[in-house]
């Protein structure tokens, strides 16, 4: 689509016949993050039985491609290089993060870290990992050398960590619903915005640089202006805290999961329902792929035939419908 003369109701008109979901089966346990590789051709998912499961696109649909072990504890969130498609990193509980790389299909690098990690964050120029781990450390991997060449500890709950557009800055969502902006590298604080009066869980960044948006337990989606700081408006269709958002390619659409049983698609530019689909359980993780509209999930599903046993599958919604 020509995302230039896109309206909303051209939007939606496009969800009505691109509303198939197709789901693979990818881990013996739960998914807890998934993500397109730079170019779109690969998509990842980390999951609670410690391996990643690299797939392959064609056309319309996804091929499993192979497994990625060695982590010793859960793989919680995932991130991949911002212009090199085959290198992704991995957080783990096992105190480790984990390069991999998609084209040799081995691990590239393992590095050792003091705690629990259970957010990841890989740097635009591709220099630097930031991870955090449960007692609130940051730290700063150089990925030329597999050393933490910086730490930060905070004395607050820190969620989501993620850079802007520029790599000249910072960000991450705390438990006090706060948003606080470090300077890149100096690691100096700059501003705290006040984003919402819950837990400001997620944050996410636009293509284009000119927004990011975060998801808080007030239920509500921000959206911000990058260079004002200044919160121009917000998503209020979910019900629960919002877990996991994610910007289409062209920065038109945002995706909001939460533990309500839909997913919702907006338009940026007024916040509009594009779209909205069911899911079968809680969403924790949701991805637009780089250059499409096709958005890879993973819900809390049960399997179907054993309810005691988490489903391990993973979804991709958007493909167009029979």
């Amino acid at each position: 689509m020509d995302s230039s003369s896109s309206s909303i109701e051209e939007l939606q008109a496009y969800f009505k016949t691109h509303n198939k979901i197709r789901e693979y089966q990818a881990h013996a346990s739960k998914v807890h993050s998934v993500g397109w590789s730079c170019d779109g051709r690969r998509l990842a998912s980390g999951s609670f039985d410690k391996t990643v499961v690299i797939f392959f696109l064609e056309k319309d649909r996804l091929t499993r491609e192979f497994t990625f072990k060695g982590h010793g504890g859960s793989v919680d969130q995932l991130s991949w290089h911002a212009s090199n498609c085959d290198l992704l990193s991995t957080a783990s509980g096992d105190k480790s993060v984990r390069i991999w790389d998609a084209r040799s299909q081995k691990c590239a690098a393992t590095i050792l870290t003091k705690g629990e990690n259970i957010n990841i964050s890989w740097s635009p120029d591709g220099n630097t990992i930031a991870v955090g781990n449960k007692e609130d450390l940051v730290s700063f991997i150089d990925t030329r050398m597999h050393k933490i060449k910086a730490e930060e500890q905070f004395n607050f709950e820190v969620n989501e960590i993620s850079w802007n557009k520029k790599n000249n800055l910072f960000f991450l969502t705390n438990g006090q619903g706060c948003i606080h902006i470090l300077s890149y590298p100096e690691l100096k604080l700059l501003h705290i915005l006040k984003a919402h009066p819950g837990t400001c869980i997620c944050i996410e960044f636009d293509p284009t640089g000119r927004y990011f948006a975060t998801g808080s337990a007030d239920a509500l989606v921000s959206l911000w202006d990058v260079d004002e700081l200044a919160c121009l408006r917000t998503f209020n269709r979910l019900e629960w805290p919002v877990r996991a958002i994610s910007f289409s390619h062209d920065g038109l659409l945002l995706a909001s999961a939460s533990e309500d049983l839909v997913i919702d698609v907006g338009e940026v530019a007024t916040g509009e329902r594009v779209a909205d689909f069911s899911v079968e359980a809680a969403t924790f993780t949701v991805a637009w792929h780089p250059s499409q509209y096709l958005l890879a999930y993973a819900c809390d599903d049960k399997d179907s035939y054993d309810r005691k046993r988490d489903a391990g599958s993973l979804k991709v919604f958007g493909f167009p419908s029979d």
